[in-house]
């Protein structure tokens, strides 16, 4: 039995930086990591992952510079799964080794296996079924993430049929691709594969790609990725999967309209299920919804206060950066005064292609509460670093109450927008008005300047509608 002030289950975003801060405060911490590398879902088949193959799509496909220079700059031979992968891989194991020190550094002991309660303060961890360890803690933190959730129509035994965890296995690029399913991770990899110039056609129930974004982005993104060579079926659910055994046949997707997609390979990407079978939490009293998310109340506490929960296996937001702040917000209560809370203004990246950032409120969330609000645009096309690189479709969206020019939402648009968003992001944290990005002199050329761009459009439509 070893004695500890912590035990973390996970060690992904949220279970590394609780554990780190924990040290910090001087507490003897261990990490319970089931996988045979660190770093959850975000170093190993989910964040980095998926946003290094977007990279490397955009560089052996020419995208960025396809028709801005005098010469031909799409790829001179074709891609294959090395070429790919290459990136990837060096990344994750990069990041692995990153996460290994850090922990090191801060006297943090870990432990390889998969990590269950025996009691509400002992846990055990067994490795190929036998206990290595039993670990008491005064305090437990559960980390362990998600998994893609897997409708049971489709069988994901075929080789040819993924998962958003099996996509980074694939052993041949897709002839072409299904992808079923349009929320972040669906359209994020529907880009991806595009952007190779792999026909993609992306079934989606809603009738709009990622409702959550502000009207006007949204549908932006949607005609990007339809330029891009995405065909859409949005409203539409997928009936049927019929996956033959031969790999010459196309497997064949009836929707709900009564069309047939046929498709050499199939991405399922339906969401997400908490990792918590196999924890015993059940017996405790740790309260659980529908596909397994532990409920917490605010200082991420479960029903049993010494055993807390963050990241991805509560749900919503679900984001590597959210993950982190929430563990770090977890520490603080568990071992000190705890006061802290997350900040209701959170960025959201989506790594689609153009990317779209977005932080604080949208044009919907305003008229539903009647707030007064004036919109201003700059569009990267007219930006000078914009026309440098050959930023066609970016735009920069901030919205400001009308009466004394507060800025209430910032929305980006186009490369380097979960960078740009940043800008707003401060701005709106810290309450910041319109006369912030009229002062602020800005690097010239930049894409940042749209900031004063789109604020002296939105001043000049309110000096217009009051003349």
């Amino acid at each position: 039995m070893a004695d500890f002030d912590l035990v973390v289950i996970g060690s992904g975003p949220a279970g590394e930086w609780g554990a780190v801060q924990a040290s910090l405060a001087g507490k003897r911490v261990a990490v319970v990591e089931r996988e045979p590398v660190l770093g959850g879902t975000a170093a190993n088949t989910g964040t980095l992952p998926s946003k290094t193959l977007r990279e490397t799509a955009l560089h052996l496909s020419g995208f960025k510079a396809r028709g801005l220079y005098s010469v031909d700059a799409t790829l001179r031979h074709e891609a294959t799964v090395s070429d790919f992968l290459f990136r990837e891989r060096r990344v994750k194991q990069m990041e692995r080794e990153r996460i290994h020190k850090n922990l090191q550094r801060h006297g943090v002991t870990v432990f390889q296996g998969a990590g269950s309660f025996l009691d509400a303060h002992t846990v055990a961890v067994k490795r190929d079924g036998a206990e290595v360890a039993k670990l008491s803690a005064g305090t437990v933190l559960i980390a362990t993430g998600s998994t893609p959730y897997r409708p049971p129509m489709y069988p994901f035994g075929d080789p040819r049929v993924h998962d958003s965890d099996e996509i980074l296995d694939i052993t041949t690029l897709p002839r072409t691709l299904v992808v079923v399913g349009g929320g972040v991770i669906g359209c994020e990899y529907a880009c991806m594969f595009a952007a190779l110039g792999i026909p993609v056609t992306l079934v989606e129930v809603k009738n709009d790609l990622l409702a959550f974004l502000d009207a006007e982005i949204g549908q932006l993104l949607r005609d990007c990725m339809e330029t891009l060579g995405v065909r859409l079926r949005l409203g539409q659910t997928v009936e049927s999967a019929h996956v033959p055994e031969s790999h010459e046949e196309p497997i064949r997707l009836k929707l709900s309209t009564g069309e047939v997609l046929e498709a050499d390979q199939v991405l399922v990407a339906s969401g997400r299920t908490s990792n918590t079978a196999g924890l015993g939490i059940e017996a405790l009293g740790v309260k659980q919804g529908k596909r397994g998310q532990i409920e917490v109340g605010l200082a991420y506490q479960t029903a049993v206060p010494h055993i807390y929960a963050v990241g991805d296996v509560i749900g919503f937001p679900a984001l590597a950066s959210t993950s982190m702040e929430q563990a770090r917000i977890a520490v603080e209560h568990a071992f000190g005064p705890g006061k802290r809370t997350l900040t209701p203004i959170l960025p959201y990246g989506i790594y689609t292609i153009p990317e779209v950032s977005m932080a604080g409120d949208t044009e919907e969330s305003l008229r539903a509460r009647s707030i007064p609000y004036v919109v201003g645009r700059a569009t990267f096309e007219t930006n000078p670093r914009g026309q440098i690189i050959g930023e066609r479709q970016g735009m920069l969206k901030l919205l400001f109450h009308r009466d004394d020019m507060k800025l209430l939402g910032v929305h980006v648009l186009g490369e380097q927008a979960s960078e740009l968003v940043h800008v707003g992001l401060t701005a709106l944290l810290t309450g910041a008005t319109a006369q912030l990005f009229v002062e602020t002199c800005f690097n010239y050329p930049t894409l940042s300047e749209a900031y004063k761009a789109a604020t002296y459009d939105a001043l000049d439509q309110v000096r217009v509608s009051s003349a």
